[in-house]
C-alpha cells in the first residue's frame, strides 16, 4: 500500500492514495489552515470508520441479513499533551433492515473489532482503549 502527501500551501496538504484518490487535508485557522478539509487525525478516525463499517456491512450481508442502512457514529478522546494521541474511542452502530437478527448484528460488531478491522486493532494495540455498541432500527 502506498499514498503520496504533497504540500499546497501552509497547512494545507493533497494527499493521494495509491488507488488514486485525493483527499485535501487542512489546519484550523489558528495554525495557519483554511479550513479546506479535515484534519490529520479527523482523516485517521475516519478511516478507522470506514473500516470497521465495511466488516459490519460485509459480514451481515455473509450472514443473509438483509441490511439497508449502517452508519458509524465515532467519538475519540485525545490526550492532552503532546503528542495528542487517540486515547479513546467510541463506534456507535445505526444498522437498519428487514428482520435483522440481534444476534448477528452482535457477531458483526464484534467479528469486525476482535479479528478484522485491522485500522482498529492496530490503535487498540497502542493502547487506545475502543468501545462499541449497536442498535438495530426497523426498516
Amino acid at each position: 500500500m502506498k499514498a503520496r502527501v504533497k504540500w499546497v500551501e501552509d497547512v494545507t496538504f493533497m494527499t493521494e492514495s495509491g488507488s488514486g484518490h485525493a483527499v485535501v487535508v487542512d489546519g484550523a485557522p489558528e495554525y495557519g489552515g483554511r479550513n479546506l478539509g479535515p484534519r490529520p487525525m479527523e482523516l485517521l478516525l475516519m478511516g478507522m470508520g470506514g473500516c470497521t463499517a465495511f466488516d459490519v456491512v460485509t459480514i451481515l450481508k455473509k450472514a443473509r441479513q438483509d441490511v439497508t442502512f449502517c452508519e458509524a457514529l465515532l467519538e475519540a478522546e485525545r490526550a492532552e499533551g503532546v503528542p495528542a494521541v487517540f486515547t479513546k474511542i467510541h463506534v456507535h452502530f445505526i444498522v437498519k433492515g428487514r428482520e435483522l437478527k440481534d444476534a448477528q448484528v452482535k457477531k458483526a460488531v464484534d467479528l469486525s473489532a476482535d479479528k478484522y478491522c485491522s485500522a482498529s486493532i492496530m490503535l487498540g494495540q497502542a493502547g487506545v482503549l475502543i468501545t462499541h455498541d449497536y442498535e438495530i432500527v426497523a426498516d
